[in-house]
């Protein structure tokens, strides 16, 4: 893998806007941009301080593209460690196209996805966990999932894996080393403290893994059905969850045919709410097609909200409970909310009678918003967030939490031959495949294949 040239991208978004960001990295990216830009004060880009910024013109021969201000950052001190030129020009996307173009012909080359920051994997400026939490970073699009992405390039998770990894690392040393001096039936690693740490290494392991189940609803979001007859007012309750008319509301049955899907953010947490069509017997073949979505919507939500029309609960009470006892048969191990909404147009005795009947229902006035509050409490309470206030480590990547895994089943192999004395050859085994899945997380170990497949998925121009 080389990276001998000089790479160059629009670091901001693609499109036209007040300021655009043109970004450059290599070892020749000074002198390029020092041929290529005229400083208002004459000075020579080379000769020039690291991090200090220019005014001048990028120039085409006697052509001015654009006025501009170059920031230099000289290696290792940058983000690459390679030099690198920052270019901020006028947001016209002409403007952007023919300064990369030029730039271009003068011996550049356009970045591949994520090459920036591979580079910067590459020269030692971040780990593999911290350069993938780049990407989660600017994926971020709540309070939760931009804490731990924070937390992640800070090198919170890669520094609780080093460190386990350099103890079992030196432990295997010692292993290796009685392996050496078999026939003198010699014992350098001290069995006792051997099995502190390994019983040390699978719990942290254990914490570490159970943290994926809620690292990964705070970063790709949770999925709520809103399910219920039709015209109990479960677009009504979606809008006033949004606070906006985002679903069509009417008093006629069976006005929202498909599934409507929006996502807010409650207290930092990413819901995705999906107003479904209204359960019910009909013969419109339109209508029917969304009932079916709505039970395929059921299967992929990880929390259902059941509501039903408080005011037609005394001649439909039975059918409402049928319809949630079929529910809670059909995903016994999945949230549910059950909600009597328009609670506004009834009297207190038929509160009292719903609430007798069936205990465990919240009271709603979609229309007013009374009661969203609570729902959104309700839903809160759904997601252990106790790791995420106490700052502790969230795994949300999906190949870090294979690497844990496999790492916590070779640990769980070392305890056991620990135990039963097995001999030391064959215990180093387990610790060496232990230590790899280690390596593969923060990048000790990789290669071209693992790298493509990570960087493929970054943005051009990070």
């Amino acid at each position: 893998m080389t990276q001998d040239d000089t790479i160059i991208a629009l670091a901001t978004a693609s499109g036209a806007g007040a300021i655009a960001v043109i970004r450059l990295s290599g070892k020749d990216a000074i002198a390029i941009s020092s041929k290529l830009f005229k400083s208002i004060h004459g000075k020579d880009l080379t000769t020039q301080q690291t991090h200090t910024i220019h005014l001048g013109h990028i120039m085409d021969g006697n052509r001015t593209i654009d006025e501009v201000l170059v920031s230099l950052f000289k290696n290792p001190q940058s983000y690459t460690g390679e030099d690198v030129v920052e270019i901020s020009c006028h947001g016209s996307v002409y403007i952007q196209q023919e300064i990369i173009q030029l730039f271009l012909r003068h011996g550049c080359r356009m970045a591949d996805a994520g090459e920036f920051t591979l580079r910067a994997f590459l020269n030692g400026k971040l780990d593999l966990s911290q350069a993938e939490a780049v990407a989660d970073l600017i994926a971020s699009d709540n309070e939760a999932s931009h804490q731990i992405a924070m937390q992640q390039m800070r090198g919170g998770f890669s520094g609780e894996i080093a460190k386990l990894r350099e103890e079992l690392l030196n432990f295997a040393s010692l292993i290796e080393l009685e392996l050496d001096f078999a026939e003198e039936d010699v014992e350098f690693a001290d069995r006792t403290q051997f099995k502190d740490l390994v019983e040390r290494i699978t719990f942290v392991l254990k914490r570490l893994i159970d943290s994926f189940a809620v690292g990964n609803v705070i970063k790709n979001g949770i999925p709520v059905a809103i399910v219920g007859e039709p015209n109990v007012g479960k677009s009504t309750l979606l809008n006033a969850l949004l606070n906006e008319e985002r679903a069509i509301v009417s008093d006629v049955a069976g006005t929202t045919r498909d599934t409507i899907e929006d996502e807010i953010s409650i207290g930092g947490i990413g819901f995705r709410f999906i107003d479904t069509a209204g359960i019910r017997d009909t013969k419109d073949v339109v209508e029917s097609i969304g009932i079916k979505k709505t039970f395929e919507k059921i299967d992929q939500a990880q929390v259902v909200i059941y509501l039903f029309d408080a005011t037609q609960f005394k001649v439909q009470g039975s059918k409402f409970k049928v319809e949630l006892e079929k529910i809670k048969n059909k995903y016994p191990l999945k949230p549910l909310i059950v909600i009597a909404n328009k609670i506004d147009q009834v009297a207190d005795t038929l509160i009292a009678e719903m609430q007798a009947e069936i205990p465990e229902i919240q009271l709603l006035s979609a229309k007013t918003g009374f009661g969203v509050e609570p729902l959104t409490n309700s839903l809160l309470k759904l997601i252990n967030t106790g790791a995420l206030r106490n700052n502790e480590t969230i795994v949300t990547n999906t190949r870090h939490y294979d690497a844990l895994l496999k790492a916590f089943e070779e640990m769980q192999k070392v305890k056991y031959g620990l135990e039963t004395g097995i001999s030391g050859d064959l215990l180093a085994i387990d610790i060496r495949e232990a230590l790899y899945q280690f390596g593969l997380i923060t990048g000790n170990v990789t290669n071209d294949e693992l790298l493509g497949n990570i960087f493929a998925n970054f943005c051009i121009g990070k």
